[in-house]
């Protein structure tokens, strides 16, 4: 894949190869997580195949790892101080969009589970556009990775560079895979956290009992 980091040329020392091994090893993992995640979600909307909203499908896809992080992640204020810069270079605060609801998308260009979800926040966000703002925070991509994507899917709503951000990661997290999505009240509350694929409906449902 194109997007995985190449090996280091030559000679390295232990402390250069350190932080590309982390790096792929992270990735790797974020990887085998979506491919479950992916897995389990076709079998979930599956034709034919019956399902159950609550309380099976909480955390995005049925059975998808983190439900108990999830859970707990509910009803704790969420870290909204933080600043990071949009893919057009400008600065965004989390705090500014206090007051509405948000649905921070943790996604990858290279996540096909997070590629999937992106129709369903373009459409959320027209719907709702006067009480709820979608951000989406790519977790390792640079500006020019996350552009094309932009254009291709018609993004109407901030998406924003998380490369080297880990403290904004952190604060969210545990982030077991992607996509992870978490749902903030206009008090800056976290009303739902989604580890692992969610359907439109799914968010429709909880943003609305938010407003």
């Amino acid at each position: 894949m194109s997007d995985t980091p190449e090996t280091p040329q030559g000679p390295a020392t232990t402390a250069d190869a350190a932080e590309p091994e982390s790096r792929l090893s992270r990735k790797a993992a974020w990887l085998a997580m979506g491919a479950v995640t992916l897995a389990l979600a076709l079998i979930w909307i599956a034709p034919g195949i019956e399902h159950v909203d609550e309380p099976a499908a909480t955390g995005g896809a049925s059975g998808s790892p983190g439900e108990p992080e999830d859970a707990a992640a509910v009803g704790k204020p969420a870290r909204l101080d933080f600043q990071l810069k949009d893919m057009n270079g400008v600065d965004v605060k989390l705090d500014s969009f206090k007051g509405k609801v948000i649905l921070l998308n943790f996604w990858a260009t290279w996540c096909g589970p997070c590629k999937a979800e992106i129709p369903s926040l373009v459409e959320l966000q027209e719907k709702y556009a006067d009480d709820l703002v979608v951000l989406g925070f790519s977790v390792d991509d640079p500006a020019e990775k996350i552009k094309p994507y932009a254009d291709e899917y018609k993004v109407n709503y901030p998406l924003l560079v998380g490369n080297g951000r880990e403290d904004v990661q952190n604060a969210f997290g545990p982030l077991l895979g992607i996509p992870v999505s978490v749902i903030i009240g206009r008090d800056g509350v976290i009303a739902k956290k989604h580890t692992g694929i969610a359907t439109k409906e799914q968010f429709e449902r909880e943003i609305q009992a938010l407003l």
